[in-house]
C-alpha cells in the first residue's frame, strides 16, 4: 500500500493524474469536444513551452560548466586577485550569471567557489551576510536570453527580444549592481 501512495504522490504521477482529471471533469464532461479541450490545453501551455525549454537548455549548460571544470578554473583565478572577498563573491556570480544566465547555477557556483575563502579568511556574522547579498546581486544582474525569467516577461507581456533585452536585462542590472555598495566594504 505504502508504495502504491508513494507512486501516485510523486510530482510526476501526481501532476499527469490531475491534468487528466481537469481534462475529464472540466473539459469533455462539461461539454467540450476533445479537439476543443487539446486546443484550450495548447493555447494555455503555448507561453510556458518557451520558459521549460529554455530553463532545461540552462540546466544542460551548467552540466556542461561542471564538466568542464569552467567553474574551477574561474575560482582559482579569482582567488589569485587583490580584490575584496565580497566585491570578489559578486564578481564570480555576476561572471558565471553572465556566461551561464542561472541565477540558481551562479549563487550555487558562487558560494561554493567562495567557501573554502571564507574558512581560510574566518569569516563570520555580519560579513557572512553581507557575502550571501553580494552573492545574490551578482546572480540577478545582466539576466539574458537563456533565463527563464526572460522569457517569462517576454511572452507574458508580449515583448520581443530586443525590447525585453532594454527592458528587464537592465532593470535586473540595476536591481543586481544597486544591492551592492563597494564603497562600504573593506
Amino acid at each position: 500500500m505504502r508504495s502504491v501512495l508513494t507512486f501516485l504522490g510523486h510530482p510526476f504521477v501526481a501532476l499527469t493524474i490531475a491534468t487528466l482529471l481537469t481534462f475529464i471533469f472540466l473539459g469533455t464532461k462539461r461539454g467540450y469536444s476533445r479537439q476543443d479541450v487539446q486546443d484550450i490545453a495548447t493555447k494555455a501551455l503555448e507561453p510556458a513551452g518557451i520558459i521549460i525549454l529554455v530553463t532545461g537548455a540552462g540546466g544542460v549548460f551548467k552540466q556542461v560548466l561542471i564538466n568542464s571544470g569552467v567553474g574551477e578554473v574561474l575560482g582559482e583565478m579569482m582567488a589569485g586577485s587583490s580584490l575584496p572577498p565580497i566585491a570578489l563573491a559578486f564578481l564570480i556570480a555576476m561572471v558565471v550569471r553572465i556566461a551561464q544566465d542561472s541565477a540558481t547555477v551562479s549563487m550555487v557556483t558562487a558560494a561554493g567557489l567562495m567557501s573554502p575563502l571564507i574558512a581560510t579568511l574566518g569569516m563570520e556574522g555580519p560579513v557572512l551576510g553581507l557575502m550571501v547579498i553580494a552573492i545574490a546581486s551578482g546572480a540577478t544582474a545582466f539576466s539574458h536570453v537563456n533565463d527563464s525569467g526572460f522569457w517569462l516577461v517576454n511572452r507574458y507581456f508580449g515583448l520581443d527580444v530586443k525590447d525585453t533585452l532594454k527592458l528587464w536585462t537592465i532593470m535586473e542590472t540595476m536591481i543586481g549592481c544597486c544591492c551592492i555598495h563597494f564603497r562600504d566594504i573593506h
